[in-house]
């Protein structure tokens, strides 16, 4: 079961909660903002969140993210290339938000890795390395769901931004070519800023 949850900090991003219906665990997918909402909607929907999942190291994906690591009890997960970004203000945009974001606790990524819920280890993420956006940018798939979560790789009119510190615009362009939009043609694509589409609707646009 996939949640979307749109919370308001410096900028409107799109949050999500992967859950396993059977065990009602699951992950949280780039925590942006509204730390005490995101929790809200945790506990009114009676879910546990085992980890909570970075597709990158911006602050509009991360800002709530250690305080509901503390209240959750759940680690951070980030891809090694972006671990950096998480205690640098000037690389991860938050020097000049009005609050600063800093994260020193989290766990890292690797290509590849499948995620497993202990509650139930059917239930899983696989990592994809998509870098160009930011170097350690992941997206996030599953099969079952036929859902991959894209971060700012891909939106629905096409690449996501790469001018900000450690962008590189061919590599956004062969991470979406060779890695995301090889994925099944059904697969719907959740970005971090825009509304769902598939892979087969995302390649349409991206050749006409």
């Amino acid at each position: 079961m996939i949640k979307e949850l749109t919370v308001q900090g410096v900028f409107a991003e799109n949050c999500y909660f992967y859950i396993d219906g059977i065990s009602k665990a699951g992950f949280l997918i780039d925590p942006g903002a509204q730390a005490g909402l995101i929790y809200d909607v945790i506990q009114r929907n009676g879910w546990h969140i085992e980890k909570i999942l970075l597709t990158h190291g911006h602050f509009d994906h991360m800002g709530a993210a250690e305080l509901l690591r503390e209240k959750l009890v759940a680690p951070i997960y980030i891809y090694p290339s972006d671990a950096r970004y998480l205690t640098d203000t000037y690389l991860n945009l938050s020097e000049n938000s009005g609050e600063p974001v800093v994260l020193r606790h989290y766990e890292e990524l690797e290509d590849g890795e499948i995620i497993r819920l202990k509650a139930n280890s059917g239930f899983s993420l696989r990592v994809i390395h998509t870098p160009g956006h930011t170097p350690g940018s992941v997206t996030f798939y599953s099969a079952a769901e036929h859902a991959a979560f894209v971060g700012d790789t891909l939106y629905e009119h096409g690449p996501g931004l790469t001018h900000f510190p450690g962008g590189n615009r061919a590599e956004i362009e062969q991470s979406i070519v060779n890695r995301i939009l090889t994925l099944p043609d059904d697969t719907v694509l959740l970005s971090g800023h825009s509304s769902p589409i598939t892979v087969a609707d995302e390649r349409m646009i991206l050749l006409a």
